[in-house]
């Protein structure tokens, strides 16, 4: 009887308290599973529009600005950013802000081109889990005041 209790003692001193619970209902699930990454280009009636890049997977905003600045590949729509050599972004987030730092001057791009930029990257960032109200500051290659403005994208992504 003596060892029986000590045993119930052990098991007691042995649990945490911590019992077991569901899954945590916050925000959004993730659904960044897919089959390549949205890009945004202009159509002939200087609208944006979606188009696949066929990546096989999702990868992330610094990625899918990459390509974007390679261009529309032999679709019908065209580009608002100049052609560049060099596609590397730098990016930075934090709640409620994605900075994006791109090889650009802000001559390089037009408002269409820019909105180009924005809505890929909150395509990237929402298609991850992330929130639909955050916003977007593009840094460029030279001091503009067009760096220290937050943007939205117009299509609602």
């Amino acid at each position: 009887m003596k060892r029986i209790g000590l045993a119930a003692l052990a098991l007691l001193l042995a649990s945490c308290g911590v019992e077991p619970s569901g899954p945590a209902a916050e925000g959004d699930a993730p659904t960044g599973v897919a089959p390549g990454v949205t890009l945004y280009f202009v159509d002939a009636h200087d609208q944006l529009r979606p188009q696949l890049r066929e990546t096989g997977r999702l990868g992330t905003i610094a990625e899918a600005i990459s390509l974007l600045l390679t261009g529309p590949g032999s679709s019908d729509q065209r580009t608002e950013i100049a052609a560049t050599p060099v596609t590397r972004v730098l990016v930075s987030t934090e709640p409620g802000l994605i900075r994006l730092l791109v090889p650009l001057t802000d001559r390089d791009v037009t408002p269409l081109g820019i909105d180009q930029v924005v809505c890929t990257a909150l395509g990237v960032h929402v298609q991850s889990g992330g929130s639909r109200d955050t916003k977007v500051q593009i840094s460029f290659t030279q001091p503009t005041p067009e760096s220290e403005l937050q943007r939205t994208c117009p299509l609602n992504t």
